[in-house]
């Protein structure tokens, strides 16, 4: 069965702007997207239009400036922009936030004749892009990357694979990062690079058990020329400049779960106050009560902690902590909700004609992607009792 339009939430949003905003958002949501989710998942499709139409409505760079074609939105609008989209399609609501990681490096780090030249296409032009910084060998140790990027003249030449990367294959710029020096952090440097570079080649998408209509795909470098003048930064400045969009993404990571959680809650309490058992809606037993109650507060507690860390961000505050923590529980919040509503509609929800089953496999991702919750406890720890003793 088709996927129900987002019911409309109690958003936090500062402006009269920001409100029309957001109605613009549910309205292509409910008009454009959630319509056609579950059939184009099935199939594998990607919906670039539907990303053409964001990047027309102004929406593919919302939170950056509008000198440059950006939207000049703070991050606490921009992420309930993200959870909109998720609730409607995983793979549009996480692609806007891949894409925004994408132009992070440039729009902070840029040259101000770099940011001139290429931001407007790429914020609001109908570029799409990607981020490569995961590697076959290198995922969570993601400083021990191996591709290269050595000096030739004016250019640099990138050899190299790069692994999971979102829109590989279907981006028009991705953000690279190579290894222009010594080993370890300290020896990596960003490149911004035209996704028709000759020589860079994508394998087969990955098979994956959710978001099929979203192309994860590994990026092959064989001898890529890109000239100096896209160099993002200084030499051995790309490991700094990828932990910090890392922490702006890891806030839209939770921002997308809040959404696939709220779509999971919507679907298990219509389907609880139409299911009749022994005479009533099961959803006047107390204990399934018990489960909505638990699945909404859940998402709830993820929205206020993500926009929590958003705020902080909005503030030119340290945030980093706070993004780990926000991405760590609305991604965990994300798993138990969605499974918690395969329950509730018990045999239908373990079957495709319903989206519970869709919503599960999808929120497992988010608990991998941009840092494992592993990774995300080792970063608070970090913030709490310092670096480990070795």
């Amino acid at each position: 069965m088709p996927d129900r339009a987002p019911q409309p939430v109690d958003r936090q949003l500062p402006t009269e702007e920001s409100r029309e905003l957001m109605a613009l958002v549910r309205d292509i949501a409910q008009r454009e997207i959630a319509p056609r989710a579950a059939e184009e998942e099935e199939a594998g499709h990607f919906p670039r239009e539907v990303f053409s139409l964001l990047s027309e409505a102004g929406l593919l760079g919302l939170p950056y400036d509008s000198a440059h074609g950006g939207g000049d939105q703070p991050y606490e609008v921009y992420l309930q922009v993200l959870e909109e989209l998720a609730a409607a399609r995983l793979t549009v609501g996480l692609g806007a936030s891949v894409h925004t990681l994408a132009c992070h490096g440039l729009a902070g780090f840029g040259t101000k004749e770099q940011r001139t030249e290429h931001l407007p296409a790429m914020l609001g032009g109908g570029l799409l892009g990607g981020y490569c910084l995961s590697e076959p060998a290198s995922g969570s140790d993601a400083a021990s990357l191996r591709t290269k990027a050595v000096r030739d003249g004016d250019d640099w030449v990138i050899t190299g694979t790069k692994a999971w990367i979102t829109h590989g294959g279907i981006a028009d710029f991705y953000t690279v990062m190579a290894r222009t020096g010594v080993e370890g952090p300290r020896g990596i440097t960003a490149f911004l690079v035209p996704g028709d570079a000759q020589g860079l080649t994508a394998a087969a998408p990955e098979k994956k058990m959710g978001m099929k209509g979203s192309p994860t795909a590994q990026l092959h470098f064989d001898g890529v020329r890109v000239p100096d003048a896209r160099r993002i930064g200084d030499e051995g400045q790309g490991f700094a400049i990828a932990l910090s969009a890392l922490d702006g993404g890891r806030l839209g990571i939770a921002a997308c779960a809040v959404g696939v959680a709220q779509a999971a809650l919507d679907a298990a309490v219509a389907y609880a106050g139409e299911r009749r058992q022994f005479g009533r809606p099961i959803a006047d037993f107390q204990g399934l009560r018990f489960m909505l109650a638990d699945m909404a507060t859940q998402i709830e507690a993820g929205r206020s902690l993500y926009l929590a860390a958003a705020r902080l961000r909005d503030a030119g505050r340290p945030f980093s902590r706070q993004a780990a923590m926000a991405k760590l529980f609305c991604t965990d919040a994300a798993m138990r909700v969605t499974t918690d509503a395969v329950q509730v509609l018990g045999g239908y929800g373990y079957t495709a004609d319903f989206p519970a089953e869709r919503y599960m496999r999808e929120a497992k991702v988010l608990q991998i992607v941009e840092g494992t919750n592993q990774i995300q406890r080792i970063v608070i720890a970090r913030h709490l009792a310092g670096p480990e003793s070795r």
